[in-house]
This record gives structure tokens, sequence and C-alpha cells, in this order.
């Protein structure tokens, strides 16, 4: 009987003699067994070594992926280079857009084909940070140190490993010559066992060195007066407060006289669907007035083809005060102008303009009464207030203190959050409902996990195709295909559908990060990065290479069952060959797709072409830059370092890849955040530390691995010396850790009265800014002046230290990038921290109760119809036809030299 048939029988019924799916499988592997002992004669490892023989595709696989891949890399840059000097809207936006300030903006690069590439090296990661974000630089700096540690792991591995592995009898061939899998003299094993603690002890020292690094960087930038003097610097959430303390007079007591101002959170929900109706109902008139003008616009230039005099058409002064929609009925019937249906199909049918002034009339009104309400303090509270001092220390200071005598009361407390961050709806949330929804979202995500081992699962069986075959040999027509084809699929296939795969989570991780409760979307990003990196481990990293060394072993295991430690542990190191493929993948096509963004190029031409039909949309579609997502994009590559760090004894080739790769992304995200992103959501830094504990995973899992394998192959000297270091790290882990983790969320008050002197010392020299060759200030190129608006900071004088040689700086962290080291790269003078009044009073209160009524932007036209319609809809909502009009052909333009449209707004530094 077929395997096939076997298995349909066994699901579908029981036969007779009760056969059972567990049956069909002993049945099968003991014929399978049978049959190889048949050919193999009495000697038990004959089928081994035959499995052995076959399951050596490493180095076609390889080829097979890295062909392809760096065929597509290559179209992807030449389209690149092609295309970033006709679309710079799309390829270098950051160097011109009116909605950023100056000095958030980029020096443009040369534009020749290949000129740019020398300036572009020479503009230091600095300009990152002191013109996009913290976060922005942080990101760079990870990949720049993850590669870094993978090259020190191949310097230290390579020399010593290489030759120990590769001559260790093991009857390996191709790349798994190279891994752990070919050694069988257990005295080898004291080789990897002393280089894992030399690399592992590095990448332990530098997550030591990044943490310091990183808590002197935040304290400079937060402790300087572009952040200290900020609002948010100053303001203080505090969630899950009683109803008795949702009192301002309460309030201030408590907190004293360094109280500013007060916001109690209020429950909006009412204002906030009349809001949303006023803006719906805004946005449509705004549509329909501009829909009208352009018809109008139109058929003014067809009767214009025609012949016809239209000049006393165009209307005057007098005209434009005459009876509404009397000018644009010269050229646009009644029965032509912008209509719709109350209800859809069946509702009444109605003059859209009409319908909408009536409605802003009633709405209106009724917002205003209803947001004074609010802002007397009159509306119903919610159990969060934010708490404004006069000064940074002051907030830091009831942030860092236990404010109430009850357990999860007033608690937890956030500060720097920006009012344009915070989830309101969470702050809604009592302590009870946080801890129930909180337990929620971690089961949630860890069902999720699980389950989604399935498909994940799959994919690493795809990857071993070959014994996969052995066990069902219904699928022997596989090797039937061409072997080019074959090796796409085995090596290839799963790379990509893995990646595939994983890009369907972020948005549900997001989402399950806002209902557990997170108070600001900053916070959702933390949560995130957690989530998505647990997933990334178990998904991608764990499940994957289990399976895949399991699927290369189970017929092996089935015909000797007592062999399956031994079969594991051969085939554990050989799995990293799927990664080797991965690395490849993400090295060059993530890389190169992330410069060439082609599909955002195509969406932001075609949708902008026929969805953006009024100059708001318009201006919004060019001035709007995407952003990242701080979440998602760190686990990504934290988890591509914790498989190389994994695999650098067992597999040290993965080194090797994964330093090109990492690199490759490196300078990706290097053009892309010097020259194309922007950062929405501002973390303050806080996910490089988090990305540098999680690193510490693939420690953890190398150490765990070469354990398991040392105990497998019975080598006790190897397994006693890797438990002692073990033992080592962690707690050496553990008091990095406790010694960091106040500094990672805190500021300290010695630094203040340091600050002070800094200020002094800045305010009170006014040295020139030089064009010298300071590169940390500036990079002067021919035709290209990169000259950075932090050159004030040299006002402060040089570091306290002499310049210390390289290794001294590395082995010295806390010593030469100190906070008085780090503290010059602050720009001073980027942009003034001053509020409006009215912005300062409504900066915490919900968006519904400080929202304005609306600026409707439509275009001006010739024949003067923009002219009345603004003058009659501006009786009930404020309308302009500024800054936007019809070119000679009726197309819709707006003013995009100066990109500052009527309805532009000037971002607010909170």
């Amino acid at each position: 009987m077929d395997i096939l048939d076997d298995f349909n029988s066994a699901i579908q019924r029981r036969s007779p003699s009760g056969l059972t799916l567990r049956n069909v499988i002993e049945r099968r592997a003991f014929a399978f067994c049978s049959e190889k002992a048949n050919v193999a004669g009495s000697n038990p490892d004959a089928g081994s070594a035959q499995d052995e023989e076959s399951n050596n595709p490493s180095l076609s696989s390889f080829i097979s992926t890295l062909v392809p891949t760096f065929l597509l890399a290559l179209a992807f840059v030449s389209l690149f280079l092609l295309l970033r000097r006709r679309f710079k809207r799309n390829y270098e936006p950051r160097t011109f857009l009116g909605s950023l300030r100056p000095q958030e903006r980029t020096v443009p690069l040369p534009n020749g084909l290949l000129n740019w590439i020398g300036t572009f090296y020479r503009i230091p990661d600095s300009f990152v940070l002191n013109h996009q974000s913290l976060d922005g630089f942080l990101l760079l700096r990870y990949l720049k140190v993850a590669s870094a540690t993978c090259l020190v792991g191949c310097l230290i591995t390579w020399p010593v490993l290489f030759p120990v592995n590769a001559t260790g009898h093991g009857g390996q061939t191709q790349l798994n010559l190279l891994s752990f899998s070919n050694v069988v003299d257990k005295n080898r094993y004291y080789a990897h066992t002393f280089i894992a603690w030399i690399f592992l002890g590095f990448v332990f020292y530098m997550v030591a060195r990044e943490s310091i690094y990183y808590v002197n960087l935040r304290q400079a930038y937060l402790l300087s007066p572009l952040y200290a003097n900020r609002m948010s610097s100053r303001t203080v959430l505090f969630t899950s407060v009683p109803k008795d303390y949702l009192d301002e007079g309460i309030l201030r007591r408590m907190f004293g006289k360094h109280v500013k101002n007060l916001w109690i959170a209020n429950d909006c929900e009412e204002i906030e669907k009349l809001v949303e109706e006023r803006d719906k109902v805004a946005m449509k008139l705004e549509a329909a007035e501009t829909k009208l003008i352009k018809l109008a616009n139109t058929n003014r230039l067809k009767s214009m083809k025609k012949g016809r005099q239209t000049d006393g058409a165009l209307a005057n002064a007098d005209e434009a005060n005459g009876e509404s929609g009397s000018i644009a009925a010269k050229w646009v019937p009644i029965k032509k102008r912008p209509t719709h249906r109350l209800k859809p199909i069946i509702g009444k049918k109605v003059d859209t303009i009409n319908w909408c002034r009536s409605e802003l009339e009633r709405l209106i009104p009724k917002i205003d009464a209803v947001q004074a309400t609010h802002r007397a303090g009159n509306g119903k509270f919610i159990p969060s207030v934010f708490v404004e001092f006069f000064h940074q220390a002051e907030a830091q200071s009831a942030y860092q203190s236990l404010t109430h005598h009850h357990a999860l009361h007033m608690s937890p407390r956030f500060i720097g959050v920006n009012p344009d961050e915070v989830i309101w709806k969470n702050l809604k949330i009592n302590w009870a409902s946080r801890v129930v929804r909180n337990i929620l979202a971690i089961t949630f995500v860890t069902l999720l996990i699980v389950f989604w081992s399935i498909p994940v699962g799959f994919v690493g069986i795809l990857s071993n195709i070959d014994s996969l075959i052995r066990l069902a040999p219904w699928l022997e027509w596989l090797h039937k295909i061409p072997d080019v084809i074959f090796g796409v699929v085995q090596g290839l296939l799963p790379a990509v559908l893995l990646a595939v795969l994983m890009a369907l989570l972020p948005v549900i991780l997001r989402l399950a990060a806002k209902l557990g409760g997170a108070p600001s979307l900053s916070a959702v990003e933390l949560r995130t990065q957690n989530f998505y990196f647990g997933f990334q481990v178990v998904q991608v990293f764990l499940i994957t290479t289990l399976t895949s060394a399991a699927s290369a072993s189970v017929t092996s295991i089935l015909c000797h069952p007592g062999d399956a430690p031994n079969l594991l542990a051969t085939n554990l190191p050989k799995a990293s060959n799927f990664y080797i493929s991965y690395f490849v993948l993400q090295g060059l096509t993530i890389s190169s797709g992330a410069v060439l963004g082609i599909a955002g190029l195509i969406l932001f031409r075609l949708l902008g072409k026929f969805l953006d039909t009024t100059p708001r949309k318009m201006y919004k579609r060019w001035s709007s830059l995407s952003a990242l997502g701080w979440g998602t994009v760190f686990p990504v590559y934290t988890l591509l370092t914790v498989i190389a760090i994994t695999y650098s004894i067992i597999a040290p080739l993965v080194l090797g890849f994964a330093t090109l790769g990492l690199y490759l992304i490196y300078l990706a995200y290097r053009y892309n955040l010097l020259f194309v992103v922007d950062s929405n959501i501002d973390t303050q830094g806080l996910v490089y530390p988090r990305a540098l504990q999680q690193t510490t995973t693939g420690a953890y899992l190398a150490i765990i691995c070469l354990i398991g394998l040392f105990g497998i192959k019975a080598a006790p000297g190897p397994i006693a010396l890797m438990v002692v270091f073990l033992i080592f790290i962690i707690l050496f882990h553990i008091s990095l850790n406790s010694a960091l983790d106040p500094l990672l969320k805190c500021l300290p008050k010695s630094l203040e009265a340091e600050e002070e002197s800094l200020l002094e010392a800045e305010n009170g020299s006014s040295l020139p800014s030089s064009s010298g060759n300071d590169k940390g200030n500036h990079v002067a190129t021919t035709g290209v002046n990169l000259t950075s608006i932090d050159s004030p900071r040299k006002n402060l004088g040089p570091a306290p230290h002499k310049k210390p040689n390289f290794v001294t700086k590395f082995l010295r962290p806390d010593l030469y990038t100190d906070y008085h080291t780090l503290r010059r790269l602050v720009p001073a003078g980027f942009a003034e921290i001053a509020y409006d009044p009215v912005v300062e009073r409504d900066a915490y209160y919900h968006p519904s109760i400080s929202s304005q009524t609306p600026l409707l932007w439509v275009p001006r036209d010739q024949a003067g119809v923009s002219r009345q319609e603004c003058m009659h809809s501006g009786k009930v909502i404020p309308m302009t036809d500024e800054g936007a009009g019809f070119d000679e052909k009726g197309k819709l333009v707006w003013d995009q030299e100066t990109a500052r449209p009527p309805i532009w707004q000037e971002k607010i530094y909170y």
C-alpha cells in the first residue's frame, strides 16, 4: 500500500486491526529501516553515512540563493542610482521640504550618478543625532556596533575554529566542513570552549560599554537646554489616580509651590464625537467647494477653446458680494453642483455645499460651548493627571518619589510624554483594569507565538527537502525538477516565506500593546519591541532551527532511536546553512530595497494622481514623510545579531555573512535617516538599551547550546568549563543591570550643577564658528557645504581630558565618552523653546478640547468662483484660496516653492 493511502486511511477511519496514525508512521519507518538494512548489510552506520552524503546541499543552496539575490540587489541599486536624480521628493525630501525647519534639513548631495557617494560617507552619524532624532542615531549605532562585533568575532573564531573543525574527521563536506558537526575528537572541544569564553565575554563587554555610552549620552541630551526647557521634560503623567485626588487644590498641596500647571484628564467621549463630525463635515465642504471651482474652471476653459468671449464673464468685486453661487452658475448648471445623499442609496439628495454650511452653523457653536465647559474644570474627570513643574529638576523629583501610600495608585508614572503621543482612551484605565489588561495582552501574545509555530515550522522543514523526501517517498517527484530550481526552493524560498510571514505581525503586536494599557505611543513602541523580539527569537530562530535539524535526522532516528542525541548534535550546526541564506537575503535585498523604496515611489505617484483632489490632500502627501516604527525595526536586526552570536562557535562562518549583511543594512538606514524618513515617536533612546539587553540572548543561547552539545558528546571537561562561564556571565549581567537600570529612566541631581557651569561657559564665550576640519561639526566638500548648526557647542571648549588613542577610548567608556564629552554633541540654538500662551494652556488637554475650527483651503480661479465661495462659506467657517490654483490646462496646482500654504502649522517642540 502506498504511504499516501495509508495516511488517508489512518486519518479517515481505523482499520479492523486497529490501525492508527501512529501505527502508520511506525510501520512505514520499520519498512524504511528494513530496506536500508538490506542495502547496508549488518553495518548500522551505513544508512547514516548515506544520509550524511545526501544531506550536504549547503554550497549549492547558498549559491542558488546568492546569485538571484545579488542580481536583484544589483537591479535595485541601479534603479536607485537612476531614479534619485529625477525624483528628489522621494529620495532626498529632507534637503528641501518647507514643512521642515531649516535646522532639521540635510544639505543636498551632488546630483551625479556616483559622485555623491564620497560626500555621503563623509557626513558623520552625529548629523542624524542633531538634525533628526536620538532614536535614529542609536539605530545606526546599534547596526554599526553589531557589525563590528561580528567582525571581531570573525577575527577571534576563524583562525582557531576553522582549522579545528576542518580537520575534525567527521566526514562532512562543503560548508558543513567548517562547523562543529565535523569534530569527533572530544579534546578538540576545549578550543570551542576557550574561544567561546573570549568571544562571548567580548559580547557582554560591548553590551556594558554601550550601556554606559547610552546613559552618558541620554544625560547629556536630556539635561541640555534643548530638552530641559521643553514642556514634556517638566511634566509628569500620573495614572490610576484615586477619585479623592482628582482635585487641583489637593494636588497643588501635595507637590507644593513648584507646580506650574495642572491638567486633570476629562472624559471627552461626547465632545470627541462632535469634533469628529465637525471635521468630517468641514472636509466634505472643502471637497465640494473644490469640485465646484474646478468644474467651473474646466467649463470656462472649454468655452475659451471654442472661441467664445469669456472676459465679460469674469467676476468683479461687486459680483463676489452677490448671491451665493451666482458666479459659479455662469459655468455650472444647478443640476451639476456637488450633491450627496443623507443616507446611502435611499437618503434624500441635498446640495452638499448648502448642507455642510448649515451643519457647521449648528456644530461649531455647540463645540465651542462644550470646550469652554471642560476648560473651566466642569467636565467628568478620569483617573489621570498631568502635572507641569517650573523646572526639570522638580519634575524629576516628583517622578522619582513614591507618590501614594497605596500600592498601584498614582502609578505607573511617566515623564517626557509628548502631548501628540498620548493615547487618551487608555488614560481612563484604573489600576485593577491595567493589571487585567496587561495579563491578557501577555497571554494573547504567548498564544500567538505558540500557534504561529505551525506555518513557521513548515518553513523550517522546507529548508531541508532531501530529508523530508526520505521520510515521505511520495515527494520523490521533487527530485525531478532542475537542480537550479531545486536549490532555489530549498535555499531562497524558505527565507522569503519566513520574511513575508513575519511581515504580518507588527500591526497585531502594536494593537496588543495598546489594549494592554500603554498610555503613549512611545510606551507602545517599547512594549512592541519586547513582544516582537520574543516572537522573532522563538519563531524565526528557535522553531526554524530545531525543525530544520530534526527533519534532517528524523529518518535515522526512526531507524535507530538510541542515536537521537548524536544525530541532533550532528545536524543542529548544519541548520546554520539556512541562516547563511537568510543573512544574504536580508543584507542584499532588504538594504537595496530600503534605499530604492519602489513601492513608496509608485504609491506616491499613482495615489497622488488619482486621489489627491484638493490642495490639502496634495500638500499632505507632499509634505508628509514616512516614519520608522522603532518597536518593529530594532527587533529584526537584534535577532540577526542574536543568530550570529548563537552560531558563532558551532558554525563560525555565519559571522562573516552577518558582518557584511548588518553593515549593508546600516548603510541603507543611514541614507534613509539622513535624507528620506522622519521620526514621529520619541522614546528618548530607550529602544537602544533594550536592544542591547536582548542581544545578550544570543550569548546565553550559544552557551546553553554548547553545554548541550558537549553533554551529548560526553565531554565532561568542556561542560564544566562552560557551566562555570555561564554562572560568571549571569552574575556579571545581574550586577550590570542593577547598577545601570536606575540611570536609564531617571536623571541624577549630581549633574545639575555641572550643567549650570557648562551653560555659563557656553553663554560667556562667543567663539566664531570656523570652517576647519572638525568632523563632528561639518564636512567640507567641493560644491557641498555640510556645516552643521551644532557648531556653537565649540563654545564649551575642549573635552576635559586628553585625546585618547583607539584602545584607551575603547576600554574606558566611562572616562572618554562621559557626560562632559558627549554634552559637546548637543546643538546649541537648534530650536527656540518658547510657547504661545494658548499653546501652553491647552498642551495637555484632550485634543477635542483644544481643537480649533479648521481652515478650509480651496484653489483660486480666474473666474472669481473661489472668491465668492470663500466669502460666503467664510461666514460659517474660515476658508481661503491663497497658494493654490489651476495651470493653463486646468490642472490643480499649489505653490510648492514656498511649501508654506495657509494650512501649514509650525511644529511645536513639546
